[in-house]
């Protein structure tokens, strides 16, 4: 939702770190894969309870999904790093909650109805992406991209607020997991609605 209007003011100091990167040597897959392995040691830090740990994880995780495109922008994209991007990003939706599913036993089931309304807005999205590309539609709203990105209530910017919430107040994890697997269930029929409006025959 807020992620179209924020891409104007990170994309220039994003750019700046991204241009530095690639005078280091560093590869957009190489920051997508270590943002991957990040996401996967958050997990494990929110499933041992050490939720500071886990916040500091969650951020190190975005700013190097931030990072990758931009560099990947000046040093040529690939299709093989999109994919790759998408992956990860799917590694850090699921591993956040499935550690916290982990930490508490009051947490699994919200924790599960998360991980799999997170698996419609993923499906979802990837859909409206293929068939996009089918018809050669475009979009900038999000910036450059390997492929369509539809807009949706829940984008990255609401998953990472509300990933950094889990971190300062996880024993409130259950309610705010549920709350927002609501507005990931909207997403879904609102991009569903999308769909029909640009794909209709």
């Amino acid at each position: 939702m807020f992620d179209a209007i924020l891409r104007p003011i990170i994309d220039k100091p994003l750019n700046l770190l991204a241009a530095r990167a690639v005078r280091l040597g560093i590869s957009a897959n190489l920051l997508t894969i270590c943002g991957g392995l990040l996401a996967v040691c958050a997990g494990f830090a929110l499933a041992g309870g050490h939720f500071d740990v886990g916040l500091v994880l969650v951020i190190a995780n975005r700013l190097l999904d931030g990072l990758d495109g931009p560099v990947a922008r000046i040093t040529g994209p690939t299709d093989f790093g999109g994919y790759l991007d998408i992956v990860a990003d799917f590694v850090f939706y699921l591993a956040v909650p499935l550690g916290f599913g982990l930490a508490a036993p009051a947490n699994l089931i919200p924790a599960l109805v998360l991980a799999c309304c997170f698996g419609l807005t993923g499906i979802s999205f990837l859909a409206f992406a293929a068939i996009a590309a089918k018809r050669g539609l475009e979009t900038s709203a999000h910036g450059k991209k390997s492929f369509f990105y539809s807009t949706g209530l829940a984008e990255g910017t609401e998953t990472i607020v509300v990933f950094i919430l889990f971190c300062l107040w996880p024993a409130h994890f259950p309610t705010i997991a549920l709350a927002y697997a609501g507005l990931c269930i909207l997403t879904v029929i609102q991009r569903t609605a999308s769909a029909w409006a640009a794909f209709k025959p």
